[in-house]
């Protein structure tokens, strides 16, 4: 807290200065310590919303500052030697707006009180040494020019989405690195390690907010990077070859290459095209599990990891701090002292970390709520869309939608490195692995919303109930509104050959992008939407039925969208997941085995 109560010459602890008003239900800014006064309704202000109008903070403004992330400090030119993972850099001892909160500029009319209603905060974590909280209260809201100087912001280009929220399903890669290097972080071995992709999270975010899924990619897995370009300090911009056959973790950090690099391979390995990145290093697992007063974990045995330092009883206990990070660096504890089991407990132990953010002890405790977000926020690293404390709070709202209970962990389907004699990488599961990203990438859910799924099979069900035509009498038009060149002719192509649809036509580029893959056509050609229907895997939502009959030898109109993924892919995926694959839910505590 020391770092972030400098420049205060009463040194008060800026979490402090919250009180709760009993006639509002808000927690407000006690504005007068000089006296030693209690504070009363009638000597605060309203921190909610955008009711802090007057008075003027230094480093209020994180535009126009010529940084290319955001934040009002600028970098210091690196010296010469290694290239560090963007984004993580020590912090200056004193800067302008991470002081505590103003009192407002005199004769600013008092808010009138409001009605008395329930604190609505929220705390949204994200990755294994890759905590990120947002809060929406009032009392991180006031702070928000101190959390916004905390954050730190890398340009990714284009690998990103350039808006804070989209209205459909949304894509978070949530990184945490192993850098050596920076206060805190020297005692971990590989002494002044560029960092990797240790722990990697791709967090898809349902459409309809009602569920999410995280997805963890072991760091092991090895698959091709990318080509990919990098921001420099003088915004010239330097281009990354690709590489074939490397492990993951090799796709931040090594060779210049920063998160943009990461986000690219996933979307290179998945279909999935991450909107944002947040990434932080080991301190984020001690500050935040410190600053929260330790997460809940379960224990199936004891533990006593001479390598980690990490002793455990069996059953329950409390983990903040070195003990937190000690539990989710062990190796030799759990499992067959794999990778993928030290998942398994990462998982766990995010999913106990969840409900204690969210929990009411946390939500309703001020303190503890700025401490939180404090210490998130001075860890995070993030992609300059959202790279401000006002747009992360807006991104954790939307994420704060889904129900605890409806976010699914589970591990990417993969399986022994068949090029090496004795495995000891992985590649994707060629059948589980495509079969797991079709269900992302055609957003269904793998838990439980059920009213989703019944109508999703409802629509589906009734969209193939009926005769289909024989590929031979099917006629189609095919436009390319989607990402990838060339894919009209791709499909055309592959419909002729493989399918038999040889009154196909490649009808070039749509008039403009879209989102979803359709398929135009009228009720007399009903028989034919079906039989493409079942071939391509299209949903129910992609189908727009005519209302006038179609004349002669008039065909179909199939756009393809952004969704579509390529030639002989399904655009969606199946109802429910591969079998054998574990999954958990965040709202569920389990026994680390």
């Amino acid at each position: 807290m020391d770092a972030h109560s400098r420049g205060r010459a009463d040194d008060i602890d800026p979490a402090d200065q919250w009180v709760l008003n009993p006639n509002t239900g808000n927690y407000e800014l006690r504005l007068d310590h000089s006296a030693g006064e209690s504070s009363s309704p009638s000597r605060t202000a309203t921190a909610e919303g955008t009711g802090r109008r007057g008075g003027s903070r230094t480093g209020s403004s994180r535009e126009g500052s010529g940084r290319r992330g955001s934040g009002s400090r600028e970098r210091e030119a690196a010296p010469d030697g290694p290239r560090q993972v963007p984004g993580q850099r020590s912090r200056r001892s004193s800067q302008g707006g991470r002081g505590a909160a103003e009192p407002p500029s005199a004769g600013r009319r008092k808010r009138k009180p409001q009605k008395s209603r329930k604190k609505k905060a929220l705390l949204w974590t994200g990755g294994v040494m890759a905590f990120v909280v947002v809060a929406g209260s009032a009392g991180a809201y006031a702070l928000y020019q101190k959390l916004n100087g905390n954050i730190d912001a890398i340009d990714v280009g284009d690998a990103g989405s350039k808006n804070v929220v989209t209205d459909g399903p949304m894509n978070i890669l949530i990184i945490g690195t192993d850098k050596r290097t920076g206060k805190g972080n020297e005692g971990y071995g590989d002494k002044g390690s560029e960092g990797h992709a240790d722990t990697t999270i791709l967090f898809h975010v349902s459409e309809d907010r009602t569920n999410a899924t995280a997805m963890s990619i072991p760091r092991d897995l090895m698959t091709e990077i990318p080509e990919c370009e990098t921001k420099n300090e003088d915004d010239t911009t330097t281009v990354i070859p690709g590489t074939p056959n490397q492990r993951f973790n090799t796709s931040l950090g090594q060779n210049g290459r920063d998160p943009g690099c990461t986000m690219r391979t996933v979307e290179n390995i998945t279909g999935l095209k991450p909107d944002h990145f947040m990434m932080v290093d080991f301190n984020a697992v001690k500050s935040l599990t410190s600053a929260v007063g330790g997460v809940k974990v379960c224990m199936a045995k004891p533990i006593d990891d001479p390598k980690s330092h990490l002793k455990l009883p069996q059953g329950e206990s409390k983990v903040q701090g070195e003990q937190a990070l000690a539990l989710l660096r062990t190796r030799d504890s759990f499992g067959n002292r794999s990778d993928l089991d030290r998942i398994k407990v990462q998982q766990q132990f995010l999913g106990s970390m969840i409900r204690e953010m969210k929990s009411t002890d946390t939500l309703t405790n001020p303190k503890k709520l700025y401490k939180l977000a404090d210490a998130a926020t001075d860890a995070l690293t993030v992609d300059k869309a959202i790279g401000d404390a006002k747009k992360l709070m807006t991104l954790a709202e939307e994420i704060g939608k889904v129900d605890t209970k409806n976010i699914s962990f589970l591990t990417m389907p993969v399986i022994d490195n068949p090029a090496e004699p004795k495995p000891v990488t992985v590649v994707v599961d060629p059948v589980k692995g495509e079969q797991l990203f079709a269900m992302m990438r055609s957003d269904t859910s793998l838990t439980e919303v059920k009213q989703k799924e019944k109508a999703a099979k409802g629509k589906q069900a009734a969209l193939l109930k009926g005769p289909k035509a024989e590929a031979a009498d099917v006629r189609v038009d095919v436009l390319n509104g989607g990402e990838i060149p060339g894919a009209a002719g791709s499909t055309v192509t592959w419909l002729q050959n493989e399918q038999g649809v040889l009154k196909s036509t490649n009808k070039a580029n749509a008039p403009e992008k879209i989102k979803k893959t359709t398929l135009e056509y009228a009720p007399n050609q009903a028989d034919q939407a079906r039989a493409l229907a079942e071939m391509m895997g299209l949903p129910a939502t992609a189908m727009k039925k005519g209302t006038a009959d179609a004349e002669g030898l008039e065909a179909m109109v199939l756009t393809l969208g952004a969704d579509f993924k390529g030639a002989g892919q399904l655009v969606t995926g199946p109802m429910k997941p591969p079998k054998d694959i574990e999954k958990a839910s965040a709202d569920k505590a389990v026994c680390a085995q």
